[in-house]
């Protein structure tokens, strides 16, 4: 029997995900020794055995657990050292340090099942997780991806939990967030006041004050939701007047899939999606008969729906309670409020009560917004679930910091194959959202080891994300925004052109120091060129017509019509344009 050591470096979504407990259980399937440590660049392994034995533990790291994703495998072989037996090390810092972070994904079956069972320790617990489940992204603090980098640091397990968590043979071995109600977080309930309320069980009476009409502004993964049943119309519109927000949808969630079913029409790709580990928002075509009220979704036809995602939101439906509008926890054109403090100043006017935990939310991050389109689903916001998962292209090139546009930002930075887009940031309208886009930024940076080497920006020079670019010292590049779009469907197919590319993304600063809209044009990866467009009229309230699109059609039936009096137009009467 001929023994041989191999030395495996394996880089991807490899840590927080159950990797090591993997390859110690599939090291000792093969009777090998060694060890497995996390590291800044993924996992390090070593085993030694017989030749067959290796060769069979090599194959079975071509099916990984569920949530683990494999991006390179480096083997080397050694002369053999002479180990006794197989261990999972402590994590080792080294010089390069770069390793993918899982996104947070939706509480497993397993937590599930113990959530819902009174004889487990963890009934009813509102932060149980496992290595398959739970908080990622939104926690870490730096990398090694290890509980002592996260926010669940200050808490200190208990012996059963620790137990679990030193057990390679236990599905809670190293998940960093892992807790109990004897060591872990827990919820507490608020006035606006920030007066703590006096209540034995804060969940319970958030379910009571919800099926009583009341607004509850609950501390999520991510960030706050405001939350109000909804079926009352006069709870629904009293939210929408107090957030400021006119007319745009609000998200809903939903107990389970046949409520969804009775509100909107399913298939099955769609169905899937809802209850994939990501659990997006999905926006759906409403059924006629669909109980919500009006303001939800005012003049849609579709509503955005999601199932529940943390054991707090599978909760909060135990008791009745079907479907929840469940909105980000903002006033409108600002991000999403995150921190304990902010929240109680910023919605003190909109929520009635303030349901919070004290598990400390490192990154802010919002729902992923996806709609089913051609077989296929199609991103309109991209974040919880999905974000910071790169992204690859073909080829290699400088690191890159992208800034966005200003409407639904999203910045970008880039090393060697791999573009790691950020979670949706919002519109670039005041200071707080563009304190939000700095420090994701910096985050990055620090979790990707990056540091850009060139930064891309918006031609137009009153964006502040161009402005934030302008102030760092780098080699910069300004790009049209209509052949910036261009090249991100582009690099998406990893097509290097020549293309026709249609962008019909409403306005865009122009070279020639115009407003660009519905572009045509000839574009390769290095250059375009300006095919045609739609003829040029003056935006009617300037930017206002970029929000309120019938004033560019206005504008256009002005042009073609004469006066607009004389048509008669229903949406023009009494408008000042």
């Amino acid at each position: 029997m001929e023994a041989i050591r191999a030395y495996i470096q394996i880089q991807g979504i490899v840590q927080g995900v159950g990797f090591r407990p993997f390859v110690y259980g599939l090291a000792q399937q093969h009777e090998l020794t060694g060890w497995v440590y996390n590291d800044e660049r993924g996992v390090t392994i070593e085993v030694e055995g017989d030749r067959d034995r290796v060769k069979g533990f090599l194959s079975g790291l071509s099916s990984p657990p569920p949530l683990a994703t494999i991006d390179k495998t480096d083997v080397s072989y050694l002369p053999p050292f002479g180990y006794k037996e197989f261990e999972i090390k402590m994590s080792r810092e080294g010089e390069e340090r770069f390793a993918l972070i899982s996104p947070d994904i939706a509480t497993c079956k397993d937590c599930l099942n113990e959530l819902f069972d009174p004889h487990d320790r963890r009934f009813h617990y509102p932060f149980t997780n496992c290595t398959n489940c739970g908080p990622r992204f939104t926690i870490i603090e730096d990398i090694p991806y290890d509980r002592d980098n996260t926010t669940v640091a200050p808490f200190k397990m208990c012996p059963a939990c620790n137990a679990e968590y030193h057990d390679p043979s236990d599905r809670r071995f190293h998940a960093q967030p892992n807790a109990c109600p004897e060591c872990g977080p827990d919820l507490k309930l608020f006035a606006p006041s920030g007066m703590r309320l006096t209540t034995h069980d804060p969940l319970r009476e958030t379910i009571r004050l919800l099926k009583a009409g009341k607004i509850v502004a609950i501390k999520g993964l991510g960030g706050f939701h405001l939350a109000c049943e909804a079926t009352r119309e006069d709870v629904v519109s009293r939210l929408r007047k107090r957030k400021f927000r006119e007319d745009k949808p609000f998200a809903l969630m939903c107990r389970d899939v046949g409520v969804v079913s009775r509100l909107c029409r399913l298939n099955s790709l769609s169905r899937g999606v809802l209850e994939s580990k990501e659990r997006p928002i999905v926006i759906l075509p409403k059924k006629r008969n669909a109980r919500v009220a009006p303001s939800v979704a005012p003049f849609q036809r579709t509503l955005g729906v999601m199932l529940p995602y943390t054991p707090l939101h599978h909760l909060l439906f135990a008791e009745g309670i079907e479907v929840l509008v469940m909105t980000s926890g903002n006033v409108s054109d600002e991000p999403i409020s995150f921190k304990d403090a902010e929240a109680l100043s910023r919605l003190k006017e909109i929520a009635d009560f303030f349901l919070i935990h004290n598990r400390e939310i490192r990154t802010r991050c919002d729902d992923s917004v996806v709609k089913p389109f051609n077989g296929t689903i199609t991103f309109l916001r991209r974040a919880r679930g999905f974000a910071p998962f790169p992204i690859k292209f073909n080829g290699t090139g400088r690191s890159v910091l992208a800034c966005g546009a200003d409407l639904k930002n999203t910045f970008c930075v880039t090393r060697d194959n791999s573009a790691f887009v950020s979670q949706h940031i919002g519109d670039m309208e005041n200071f707080e959202t563009l304190n939000s886009f700095a420090q994701g930024i910096e985050l990055f940076k620090q979790l990707f080891q990056i540091e850009p080497e060139l930064i891309v920006h918006d031609l137009h020079p009153d964006y502040l994300s161009a402005r934030y670019a302008i102030g760092v010292d780098l080699p910069k590049i300004g790009v049209q925004h209509h052949f910036a779009h261009a090249l991100s469907c582009m690099a998406e197919y990893g097509a290097m052109g020549p293309a026709l590319a249609v962008v019909l993304d409403g306005t865009g600063y122009g070279e020639d120091g115009t407003v660009w809209g519905c572009e045509f044009l000839e574009v390769t990866v290095r250059e375009y060129r300006r095919l045609g467009h739609l003829r040029q009229i003056p935006l009617p309230g300037g930017d206002r017509a970029v929000r309120e699109p019938w004033r560019v059609a206005a504008g256009y039936l002005e042009r073609v019509f004469g006066d607009l009096e004389r048509l008669q137009l229903p949406f023009t009467r009494g408008i000042d344009l």
